[in-house]
């Protein structure tokens, strides 16, 4: 199955299972949860949220019969305690749980739930952190306790470890480069460390090159959280302790940064996750904010996603940690305290466009 077709496919199953790639609705009165809010063209919709395996499958007459009758809430029982990284790719949803040890892995195509890190011999999670989809689906995990990134298949069968021992102190996110032959492992260091850097090994395992050191300048790191790469191969790092995104090329050479402590709009306050789009777009969660800020790549404010109220409620966020975006614009927000993975859809053009002809016509 080709590129274009495999895109095709996807997209109608996620139609069916996340309402992903809905038409613009036909009511004036439209019930969807827009951000910017209204009046404001909208940019990204609600789609669903991520809790449990019922999350993800396709309900039908008799599902909704008994939980009318057992009193069964939607979504069913939320299977995490302490949600943290979240990735998503071809179908792919996997989140990693702090508190439980484990991973969990919403494969939508088989609309099922699978677990990670839990059993067997070898793979076993202690404190699983941030989560990559590499090539083959395979799944890299960033383990801060065990000091190493583990690799799964896409049903979470143990494949290896990478980063020998010493290699890492404490490695809290991970990457895949666009073409799948290198990953770029964040590790943070710690306190009492001045090895807060970028670690690239191959996919087998073999290091390849670092770049960074604790500092504040321009290619140094305080504390960082997060990696990412864009679809051209720029590498992207939330610094959370100097409270901006650097950007780097693949080889690991300073490009620019962005950022600032502060309670203004574009200013961070306690950044969490970071996440790029195919379209170049860069998410920054902050738990400090209860919102996601959504930049361009200059590091240029477009909007804020999130709500001020302190409710269990779509769209809501109390303590947002990773953010993921898929190759269809689908974003996953993951909340610590509601123990979910919200779920939003970037808009087409055509698609904004449309909504604001109809909300103007409804006047």
């Amino acid at each position: 199955m080709n590129s274009r077709k495999t895109e095709r496919w996807l997209c109608g199953l996620l139609m069916v299972l996340l309402g992903g790639c809905a038409s613009v609705p036909q009511q004036s009165d439209d019930p969807s949860i827009y951000w910017p809010k209204p009046p404001a063209a909208p940019r990204f919709v609600y789609v669903t949220t991520l809790v449990s395996d019922e999350s993800i499958r396709k309900e039908n007459t008799e599902d909704r019969f008994l939980k009318a009758l057992t009193g069964t809430k939607e979504g069913g029982d939320r299977v995490f305690a302490k949600p943290f990284g979240v990735a998503a790719k071809d179908g792919v949803v996997v989140v990693t749980d702090t508190v439980l040890r484990q991973g969990f892995i919403f494969n939508l195509r088989r609309q099922k739930l699978y677990p990670l890190g839990r059993a067997g011999k070898k793979g076993l999670l202690s404190k699983p952190l941030g989560v990559a989809i590499g090539a083959g689906s395979q799944i890299y995990i960033a383990d801060a306790s065990a000091k190493k990134v583990i690799v799964y298949d896409a049903f979470g069968m143990y494949l290896r470890d990478i980063g020998d021992f010493g290699d890492l102190d404490r490695p809290v996110d991970v990457a895949v480069s666009p073409d799948g032959k290198q990953v770029y492992v964040m590790d943070a260091g710690g306190i009492d460390s001045n090895r807060h850097r970028v670690v690239v090994y191959s996919t087998e395992g073999a290091k390849l090159f670092e770049f960074g050191r604790r500092g504040g300048g321009a290619g140094e790191f305080n504390l960082p959280t997060q990696v990412e790469i864009a679809p051209d191969g720029t590498v992207y790092v939330l610094d959370a302790g100097n409270f901006r995104v650097q950007v780097f090329s693949p080889d690991g050479q300073f490009q620019r940064a962005w950022g600032r402590v502060g309670r203004n709009f574009g200013d961070f306050a306690r950044p969490r996750g970071l996440a790029v789009g195919e379209d170049g777009n860069i998410y920054v969660s902050d738990a400090a904010f209860r919102n996601v800020q959504v930049f361009n790549p200059k590091g240029e404010l477009l909007l804020a996603i999130g709500g001020k109220q302190l409710l269990d409620r779509p769209g809501e966020l109390a303590m947002p940690a990773d953010i993921a975006v898929d190759e269809l614009q689908h974003v996953y927000i993951v909340d610590q305290i509601f123990k979910k993975v919200e779920v939003l859809r970037r808009l087409s053009q055509q698609e904004m466009e449309a909504i604001v002809a109809k909300r103007r016509d409804s006047r």
